[in-house]
């Protein structure tokens, strides 16, 4: 089957070195982007007889747009220019940009006059904004938002934080963003892909040896498909590990019940549901191949090969016992939700957590991540990236940061963006089920990264299928999207 490839992503300040490494060349970068631009832009317009609008800035954003309107003007076609900057202000290539498109008989106004547009062109502000867009750049990005037709942004949505995806005072809102040479964090991630659109990438004839090795990837089956390999016939149950879920105090035995099926349905041999709630059931009648059992005959048992430690665990004395045999045992281990507040509030344990010889696996959501990292959710959301990776480092664990656009992390530095999944995965209970795919994943040998990619990705697929099928996104629940993702599995490796 054919593996979609995993694209590189570039921070802000490894695309201005390849921009410096190709400066003085002819075409220019900005002669090139404004060519791909323009192929974007008659792709997206909406009527055959109106004109695009192009809205420039004060930068080299603002010159991409000029480009592609002097293009647009030597093809006929008369576009409504619109310059929010200062000629004598502007950088050496757009202002020989702008010096061009007047050339060609091009005009400019200060405002968007009131007419119907085929499309409009977003050329305001590209990846090097620091501050917040404010005063005349804030109301043209709102009277852009409020025009009708669609919207198409170069480089970044201006007004996005091209590393970090935040919005920096107010954004556009973009039907469609053809970036420039690579992807950037920011479109990916946090309020990304709710003011991007969709991303189409445009190499500007860079060609990919040139260009320095890739700081992080999307996450896509490329980048585990050695891993997807059908099992020998000569197969039993032993050869696929045993999963061991800590977690299911009182009033919260769901959750582990959850992540037990999650890993029984992707595949471990066995899988023991070690559950703190002594009145519990005997049996899951839904699900009766589960073993429930207490949790110290699943630390004691010797078949558990990998422990998934947190869903449902309370934070009593208890559940940190529960944790520190699990940190102290050399099993493959899965930490999530009260495991990951527990270590927070234990420092000596998140210690031993760096130490562990075995993998550690972390599946934070901002707020857990905000106490391991001993800070506040809203630095975590304003970089969601760092924070990740800061937080692999500390723990020497492989790190995911779940949110729209998860950013997945390692402790050598690698880190990965996945893009699959959608709003219905704001339900209680998806944690779970991603915490038993990935200690699936891990029970039946596969390397601590691949399962952590897969399992984030695949869960996001799976959901996504669902929707697909009309099934949510409103109203989705985690049970569901457990046999979503065994058909999705099965067909990677079948496929």
């Amino acid at each position: 089957m054919h593996h979609a490839s995993s694209q590189p992503i570039y921070s802000v300040a490894a695309l201005r070195e390849i921009e410096a490494r190709h400066a003085g060349e002819s075409p220019s970068l900005m002669e090139r982007a404004g060519a791909a631009a323009t192929r974007a832009v008659l792709a997206h317009s909406r009527g055959a007889r109106l004109a695009p609008l192009i809205v420039c800035g004060p930068g080299n954003n603002g010159g991409d747009g000029f480009v592609v309107a002097r293009i647009l003007r030597s093809r006929g076609i008369n576009p409504t220019v619109v310059f929010a900057g200062d000629e004598a202000r502007l950088p050496a290539d757009a202002r020989e940009a702008f010096a061009s498109f007047r050339s060609f008989g091009g005009e400019v106004s200060r405002e968007i006059p009131r007419k119907p547009f085929s499309l409009a062109v977003d050329a305001l502000f590209g990846v090097g904004l620091q501050r917040p867009v404010e005063g005349l750049h804030a109301d043209l990005v709102a009277q852009i938002n409020g025009l009708d037709c669609p919207r198409l942004a170069l480089d970044v949505p201006s007004g996005l934080c091209a590393d970090t995806g935040r919005v920096l005072g107010c954004a556009v809102r973009a039907a469609a963003t053809a970036t420039f040479i690579a992807l950037k964090p920011g479109l990916l991630t946090l309020d990304g892909p709710d003011h991007s659109g969709e991303v189409s990438v445009h190499d500007l004839d860079l060609a990919p040896e040139s260009l320095p090795a890739a700081q992080g990837r999307v996450a896509t089956t490329e980048l585990f498909r050695a891993a997807l390999r059908p099992r020998p016939k000569n197969s039993h149950k032993g050869m696929m590990g045993g999963v061991g879920i800590l977690g299911g105090a009182p009033g919260m035995t769901g959750a582990a019940l959850l992540a037990g099926r999650a890993a029984l349905k992707l595949g471990a041999g066995r899988v023991y549901v070690g559950l703190l709630d002594n009145a519990a059931l005997a049996i899951d009648t839904d699900q009766p191949e589960l073993m429930l059992r207490t949790p110290a005959e699943v630390l004691g048992s010797g078949f558990a090969t990998v422990l998934a430690a947190g869903p449902g665990l309370g934070q009593g004395g208890a559940a940190l016992d529960l944790l520190r045999q699990s940190l102290a045992a050399d099993l493959p281990l899965v930490l999530d939700a009260d495991a990951l507040n527990l270590l927070a509030a234990h420092p000596v344990l998140a210690a031993q957590a760096g130490r562990r010889a075995a993998p550690t696996l972390l599946t934070p959501h901002p707020l857990e991540a905000a106490r391991l990292l001993g800070c506040d959710i809203a630095e975590v959301r304003a970089d969601r990236l760092g924070a990740a990776r800061m937080l692999a480092a500390k723990l020497k664990a492989l790190v995911v940061l779940k949110g729209c656009g998860s950013v997945i992390a390692g402790p050598d530095g690698r880190w990965f963006i996945n893009t699959s999944g959608n709003p219905g995965m704001a339900s209680a209970g998806m944690g779970d089920v991603l915490a038993g795919i990935a200690a699936a994943l891990l029970a039946q040998g596969w390397a601590a990264e691949a399962a952590l990619l897969c399992a984030v990705h695949l869960h996001g697929v799976a959901a996504d299928r669902l929707v697909g099928q009309g099934i949510g996104p409103i109203g989705l629940t985690a049970d569901e999207t457990i046999d979503a993702a065994r058909r999705v599995f099965n067909a990677w490796i079948h496929g």
